[in-house]
């Protein structure tokens, strides 16, 4: 049996490493070795005086920290996407950045959103009827660069379209994780759903080269289960040793235990085409019981955005978007993005 690459090796995760900012909340979270030979983070931000509620579909952005280290702390250098014209359908909002690398160029994957009607600030409420709206306008794009510093050139039009209604993923397109082949092949997973909250799923588009175009293998979705409350989400995916990998979360629904019995923790899949996708027999990557470097244990009640930073084509350090709230989305102060070792003599 393939050995789980990730449960093994996990090692303390440095208190004091990943990145976080004072005034900001911050989410995702995707980091590379940069020409430079330092790390980078890339990362959604927005105001915490705008509250976490629904901000961050109106008023994210997405930055670049770096660090002479993987673990950290990483330090705020530079905003990397921002607002622009309201016609672009990335516009007021940008969200979710993945970092890839290939033949001399730094390919970022994001979604975007835009929308009618003000721009709520401190103190605005957003009613669900408007969240669910601006929601609907999620969309994947892809910004490029020849370095770490930039300047990056964003497309104008979405990477991946939704399909036609009558079509499970007909409303959005979101969460873009993309696996970069040797040759430039390309596929990217991608979430969506049918209609207002209907059951997430995930899908897969293939393209000859990183930017496109992307047409989808197959009809249906992947990673499709008997039982409708379990439930998966924030896909990422690498290829290696003739193989596609995946890592996502376990977001099962009432209390049904999902594929690994403990919610918000990771699972470890493989395929062969990027279609047909093996759950491990021993599914859990990461649980959500942290172990620090201090020798605390604190369970977080949210890991998200799963990411990894590799060394020789070797996972070595796992990305985790979290924060400190009394429940799941509940933050009551900050969020972050914490980094978790990999043992690499495993």
């Amino acid at each position: 049996m393939l050995e789980n690459p990730i449960f093994n090796k996990i090692l303390p995760a440095p208190k004091n490493g990943g990145f976080k900012m004072d005034d900001y909340y911050i989410w995702c979270g995707s980091a590379i070795q940069g020409d430079d030979g330092r790390y980078h983070l890339f990362a959604s931000r927005w105001r915490k005086e705008l509250g976490f509620g629904a901000h961050w579909l109106f008023n994210c952005e997405i930055v670049r920290a770096s660090s002479d280290t993987p673990e950290g702390p990483y330090r705020f250098e530079e905003v990397v996407l921002e607002r622009r014209e309201r016609h672009f359908f990335d516009a007021l909002n940008q969200h979710n950045p993945s970092i890839k690398y290939w033949n001399g160029t730094y390919y970022l994957y994001y979604f975007g959103t835009t929308y009618g009607g003000p721009i709520p600030g401190p103190g605005d409420s957003i009613s669900s009827e408007r969240a669910l709206e601006v929601w609907n306008n999620k969309r994947i794009g892809l910004a490029t660069a020849t370095s770490v510093f930039g300047p990056w050139t964003r497309r104008d039009v979405p990477l991946l379209e939704p399909r036609r209604p009558g079509h499970w993923d007909c409303t959005i397109t979101t969460n873009p994780s993309a696996a970069i082949l040797p040759d430039g092949t390309t596929y990217m997973v991608y979430k969506s759903r049918e209609y207002a909250n209907s059951t997430l799923k995930l899908g897969v588009a293939k393209a000859s080269r990183p930017e496109g175009p992307y047409e989808r293998l197959q009809d249906e979705p992947i990673l499709r289960f008997d039982n409708p409350d379990f439930h998966v989400e924030d896909p990422y995916i690498w290829y290696s040793e003739g193989l596609f990998h995946m890592l996502v979360k376990d977001d099962y629904k009432n209390n049904s235990g999902g594929l690994t019995g403990e919610w918000g923790a990771g699972i470890y899949a493989t395929s062969l085409d990027c279609i047909n996708w093996d759950i491990h027999a021993k599914p859990k990557a990461y649980g959500t019981k942290i172990l620090w470097d201090d020798s605390t244990i604190s369970s977080p009640c949210n890991l998200e955005r799963p990411n990894l930073l590799f060394h020789d084509g070797k996972p070595t350090h796992l990305f985790l978007a979290t924060g400190n709230g009394r429940q799941p989305y509940d933050f009551t102060d900050v969020t972050w993005n914490m980094v978790i070792p990999l043992d690499r003599s495993k």
